[in-house]
C-alpha cells in the first residue's frame, strides 16, 4: 500500500479491515465504503453500485485490488477497483473493455471457449509459411492464445509482433490488389499539350511549383497507362489552377473531365471559379444533391450526351444514373474525405481515366505511403506572390473582451471575421455551441454588427445563401462549426478565431487558419482554450511557430497518432485493431517489403499458400464500406 502512487492504475494485496458501509447519494448512485490494509499502509476502497461485489468482501480477508489511486482528504483511496480473492497460484490475467452487465470475469471466459472452438476448427494462417520463418513470426493459434493468457510479459510481445504484421501485411496486400486495378492501359491519352495557352491567357504568373506540377501531370497523360497522381499543396498554393490547366488540356483532345467535392459548399466554390477561368465554349455543370430534379435531370442529359465538357460535383457524381459519354479526366479534392470505394465507382464511369488527387491537408509521410501508395506525387511548395502570413496567438478564455475589442476593430475597417466553435448545439460537455454563441453576440457584444451562423445541421439552401451573404460583405462577423474547414474564399475576411481550440487536430487548425489571408489585408488566428494538459498546450504552441502545414502534420501524427489524425475514419482505411502506424515502423516497412515480394509472385493471390492472406484481405476490406474490394 505504501508504494502506491496517486494518479497511477495499480493492483494491490491488502486485507479487508472493517464491514462495508452503504450510502445512497442519488438515484441510481449506491456507495459502498470499506477499507483494507497491509503491513506498510490503509488504502479506503470505494465501489459504486456493485451490491454483489460489497457482500462478497469479508472482514480479515485477503483481495487483489486494481483500480486507478487518488488522494482524498489525505487518505489513499481506490474507486470502483477490479477485485479478485487472493490466491497462491499468481499469473497474468487479462482486462477487457467492460460496457454495462458484462464483467472482464464474463468476456475472459467467453474468450476462452472461442479459443478452443477456433482451435477445432484449425484455420488456415494467414501469413504464408515462408514469410512467418523469414521475420521470425510464431503462428497465429499461438499469436491469438497468448495475446489473452500468457505466461509472462515476453509471451505478450511474441503474440504481439505477430498480430501486427498480419494486421500491416494483411493492409498492404489489400492495398495492393487496389492500386493494381488503377494501373491498366487508358485510351484517354492527351496528344496535345494545351496548358500553355491557358496559362498565357490568365492575368497572373504562376509558381514554379505550379508549374512543375502541371508538366508532370501532362507528361503522365501523354502515355498509355492512366495517370494516378497526388497534388500535395497548404493552403493557399494553387492547385486549383493546376487542375484547370489539365482540365482545359483534356477537354481540347475532346475529353470530359469530373471533378468530385467532399461538400456542397466546396462543389460549388469549385464551379465558381472553374467558370471564371475556362472560355465560355467550355460548357461547366454543377451537379448537387440540393439541385431540383428537374435541373439534376438537364444536367444529366448534357453529362449523357457530352455537351458537358467538365462536370463538378460531391458525391451526386456517383450515382448509377449519371452517364459520361467520354471521362478522360478524374479530379477528386480533399481526397482523404472520400473512400477507395468513392474514388474507384467515379473512376470506372470512364474507361480507365486519368486520376488527379488534391490535397490541401498535409500528409505525413508515414500515412501517405499507405494511403496514397499507388499515386506519383508532386508538391507545391511555394505560396503565390501575395500571400500573407497569417500572425497566429494561443490565449485563455479571460482574453474574450480584448479579442471581441480586436474583431470590432478590424469590422469597423470594412473588414471581416470567424468565429469557429467545436459544436452545433448545447450539449452535456462544456464545449461552445455555435447556435447558443452567435445568439449571444448578436444579442449583446455583437448587437450593431451583422452577425451569421452557418453550420453542418442547416439546409444546403440555407448554408449557400449564408455564405453567400458573407462573400458580398452582408454578413461581417461568422459564427460556424468546421463546415467552413475547406471551400470557404473570402479575401476581406482576416480574422479567425477558434473556441476550445484544444478539440481540434493541427492539421484541422492549420486548415481553418488557411480561410484567412487571402487578401492583401494582414491577418490574423486567435486560438481559445483553457485547457490545462501539457500535450494540448504542446500543440497549440506548435501552431504559434509555424505556418508550415507539413512540419504540423507531422507533429499532428507524433503527438496524437494516426488513429485521430483524420477525424472519424475520414480517410476511407479499413481500423486497425493493434497496429499503430507511427509507432510500428519498422514492422511497416518490413511488411511492405513482404507484400511486394508476394505479389511478384501471386498478384491475385491465387496460391493456395496465399489463401489464408487472400481470405484475410477480403474479411478486412469487406469489414469497411468505404474499402470493399468487390
Amino acid at each position: 500500500v505504501s508504494k502506491l502512487c496517486p494518479g497511477e492504475t495499480a493492483c494491490v494485496k491488502a486485507v479487508v479491515g472493517a464491514p462495508v458501509t452503504k450510502s445512497v447519494i442519488r438515484k441510481n448512485m449506491t456507495l459502498f465504503k470499506t477499507i483494507a490494509f497491509d503491513e506498510t499502509g490503509v488504502l479506503h476502497i470505494t465501489i459504486y453500485n456493485s451490491r454483489f461485489l460489497a457482500e462478497a468482501l469479508e472482514e480479515g480477508k485477503e483481495y487483489f485490488f486494481l483500480g486507478k489511486v487518488t488522494l482524498s482528504g489525505g487518505y489513499l483511496e481506490m474507486s470502483g477497483p477490479i477485485v479478485e480473492p487472493y490466491r497462491e497460484d499468481l499469473s497474468l490475467r487479462p482486462i477487457y473493455p467492460q460496457t454495462a452487465g458484462l464483467s472482464s470475469k464474463l468476456i475472459e471466459k467467453a474468450v476462452k471457449n472461442a479459443l478452443l472452438l477456433q482451435r477445432e476448427m484449425d484455420p488456415l494462417d494467414s501469413i504464408p509459411d515462408s514469410v512467418r520463418k523469414k521475420y521470425t513470426l510464431c503462428h497465429e493459434q499461438y499469436a491469438l492464445s497468448k495475446i489473452h493468457f500468457p505466461d509472462n510479459m515476453n509471451d505478450v510481445e511474441i503474440a504481439r509482433k505477430r498480430l501486427i504484421f498480419e494486421e500491416l501485411l494483411t493492409l498492404q496486400c489489400g492495398l495492393m490488389r487496389l492500386r493494381k486495378r488503377n494501373r491498366e492501359k487508358t485510351v484517354n491519352i492527351i496528344n496535345n499539350d494545351n496548358s500553355k495557352e491557358f496559362i498565357s491567357s490568365l492575368p497572373f504568373t504562376l509558381t514554379a511549383a505550379q508549374q512543375r506540377a502541371i508538366d508532370e501531370c501532362i507528361a503522365d497523360m501523354k502515355k498509355p497507362r492512366p495517370m494516378n497522381r497526388l497534388i500535395q499543396g497548404d493552403v493557399g498554393s494553387g492547385k486549383t489552377v493546376v487542375a484547370a490547366a489539365l482540365i482545359y488540356s483534356a477537354v481540347k483532345n475532346g475529353f470530359q473531365c469530373a471533378m468530385m467535392a467532399p461538400t456542397e459548399i466546396l462543389a460549388a466554390q469549385h464551379f465558381e471559379t472553374l467558370s471564371k477561368m475556362l472560355p465560355k465554349d467550355i460548357n461547366t455543370v454543377l451537379l448537387t444533391g440540393s439541385l431540383s430534379a428537374l435541373q439534376k435531370k438537364k444536367v444529366k442529359e448534357e453529362i449523357r450526351t457530352g455537351k458537358a465538357g467538365v462536370i463538378i460535383g460531391t458525391h451526386a457524381l456517383l450515382t448509377d444514373n449519371v452517364e459520361f459519354l467520354s471521362l478522360g479526366l478524374v479530379v477528386t479534392d480533399e481526397q482523404h474525405r472520400f473512400g477507395v470505394r468513392q474514388r474507384g465507382t467515379l473512376n470506372e464511369k470512364g474507361k480507365n481515366p486519368h486520376v488527379l488527387v488534391m490535397s490541401a491537408t498535409p500528409i505525413p509521410r508515414t500515412l501517405s505511403l499507405i494511403i496514397y501508395g499507388d499515386l506519383d506525387l508532386s508538391v507545391i511548395d511555394e505560396l503565390p506572390k501575395g500571400r500573407q502570413k497569417i500572425d497566429t496567438f494561443a490565449v485563455d478564455s479571460s482574453y474574450k473582451e480584448r479579442i471581441y475589442n480586436f474583431i470590432k476593430k478590424h469590422l469597423n475597417k470594412g473588414l471581416q471575421a470567424y468565429i469557429v466553435c467545436p459544436v452545433v448545439e448545447e450539449s452535456e460537455s462544456s464545449l461552445t455551441s455555435a447556435v447558443k454563441y452567435a445568439k449571444g453576440l448578436s444579442e449583446k457584444e455583437f448587437s450593431s454588427y451583422k452577425v451569421g451562423l452557418l453550420h453542418g445541421k442547416m439546409k444546403p439552401k440555407e448554408k449557400k445563401e449564408t455564405m453567400e451573404a458573407f462573400s458580398k460583405g452582408e454578413i461581417q462577423l461568422l459564427v460556424a462549426t468546421t463546415v467552413i474547414e475547406v471551400g470557404i474564399d473570402v479575401p476581406n475576411a482576416v480574422l479567425m478565431v477558434i473556441e476550445n481550440a484544444d478539440m481540434f487536430g493541427l492539421s484541422q487548425l492549420h486548415q481553418l487558419r488557411g480561410r484567412v489571408g487571402r487578401g492583401s489585408e494582414k491577418s490574423y488566428c486567435i486560438l481559445i482554450s483553457d485547457t490545462k494538459g501539457e500535450n494540448a498546450k504542446k500543440r497549440l504552441d506548435v501552431m504559434c511557430k509555424t505556418n508550415d502545414g507539413f512540419l504540423i502534420a507531422d507533429e499532428d501524427l507524433r503527438l496524437r497518432g494516426p488513429g485521430d489524425f483524420f477525424g472519424s475514419k475520414q480517410h476511407g482505411l479499413p481500423e486497425m485493431r493493434i497496429a499503430n502506424l507511427l509507432e510500428d515502423m519498422v514492422i511497416l516497412r518490413q511488411t511492405g517489403e513482404a507484400a511486394k515480394a508476394i505479389f511478384a509472385s501471386d498478384s491475385e493471390l491465387t496460391k493456395p499458400e496465399h489463401k489464408g492472406l487472400s481470405d484475410a484481405v477480403n474479411r478486412l476490406f469487406e469489414k469497411n464500406p468505404n474499402t470493399s474490394m468487390n
